[in-house]
């Protein structure tokens, strides 16, 4: 199983915990992180923008990348909105056999 950690910014922790919420619900995610009030610094239509905002730290496998981003993407408040994933080269073998088991993208029975 190819691990991944994806980064997602939201505009605020009530828009993070509901993201959070439908992809764990729909097994896309084994674990979702909140980080709350971090300062986000970007350019965006060619100005020089910053925002309070959520980061939401997901852990997952390679395989279901894409549904995350189209799920992400459909029910997220910004235009374009922040869905980066980075490759886990290593980790806790435990930790990572229970990535593998709690996520297979589609919902709990």
């Amino acid at each position: 199983m190819q691990g991944i950690i994806i980064f997602i910014t939201a505009a605020d922790k009530k828009e993070a915990k509901k993201i959070a919420g439908i992809l764990l619900k729909n097994r896309l995610v084994a674990c979702a992180n909140l980080i709350k009030d971090i300062e986000s610094y970007f350019w965006w239509q060619g100005k020089k923008q910053k925002a309070k905002e959520c980061l939401i730290v997901v852990k997952t496998k390679k395989t279901l990348l894409n549904k995350v981003i189209k799920l992400v993407s459909s029910i997220h408040s910004y235009e374009c909105p922040e869905i980066i994933a980075v490759p886990v080269i290593g980790g806790h073998r435990p930790y990572m056999d229970w990535i593998e088991k709690e996520t297979y993208g589609r919902p709990y029975p």
